[in-house]
């Protein structure tokens, strides 16, 4: 795996988060809805829920405005929330998944093609770069001050379930099964450790380096308009960057 590629996500990502705290809340509010809706409002037994409260928090969110939306959601039908994952090719063939969380399918499609139309790529169909990833629990530990021991981590992760523990330039990447992301994280929290992220994503099986520099321009214009869509949750791809 390439460690850069996922160290320049975290980047944009802290940047983004700077940068619009609202629109953070927003996406995350949408996954609460539809985590209530699956598994009920109560954290304790919504391990989904649970994992996206702590998310909020790391990302600032006052507790208040949590638990406004827990109880405009717990039992509300007013708002529909559906996930989908788009598939496509971006420029010099990267292949992108966009995961999506919407009350309007055909707008957020409308706007997903156009974005990778404009950024030279291409929208495909169901299944079309899937099989160039897979589904894995991904928890993210940054330790940039190199605090962390690495072997004590390890020996954590691993009696708390994890599968796999890859680092590099200050970041740890810890891998579980999809569904047992939550209870490992909770296991590491308990153990004193602060995580930057804990969610299911899609890892790329291999990397598509570009080499020209108008590929790598309209690549970084497609991911930051996907980004800023409210409706995209989260953006995978198998872009191999140098910085």
């Amino acid at each position: 795996m390439s460690g850069h590629s996922k160290w320049n996500n975290i980047k944009r990502k802290t940047e983004k988060t700077d940068a619009a705290k609202a629109q953070v809340f927003t996406k995350i509010g949408k996954e609460m809805a539809i985590a209530i809706r699956e598994g009920g409002g109560d954290p304790n037994n919504n391990s989904k829920l649970r994992e996206l409260i702590a998310k909020a928090k790391a990302n600032n969110v006052p507790n208040e405005n949590i638990e406004r939306c827990i109880k405009k959601f717990s039992g509300s039908t007013d708002v529909i929330y559906e996930e989908i994952t788009y598939e496509g090719y971006g420029p010099g063939g990267v292949a992108v998944m966009v995961r999506t969380a919407t009350d309007n399918r055909n707008r957020t499609a409308a706007n997903i093609r156009s974005y990778f139309a404009k950024y030279h790529g291409n929208l495909g169909q169901t299944g079309c770069v899937g099989f160039l990833f897979e589904e894995k629990g991904q928890i993210v530990i940054l330790d940039e001050d190199g605090e962390i021991d690495e072997d004590a981590l390890m020996e954590a992760a691993m009696e708390a379930g994890a599968a796999d523990l890859r680092s590099e330039e200050g970041v740890f990447e810890i891998y579980t099964e999809p569904d047992d992301v939550s209870p490992v994280a909770d296991a590491l929290r308990a153990a004193g450790y602060s995580l930057d992220s804990a969610d299911r994503a899609f890892i790329p099986t291999t990397y598509t380096k570009l080499t020209s520099e108008d590929d790598n321009k309209y690549m970084d214009l497609l991911l930051s308009r996907l980004e800023e869509d409210d409706d995209v949750q989260e953006v995978f791809h198998n872009w191999e960057t140098d910085d």
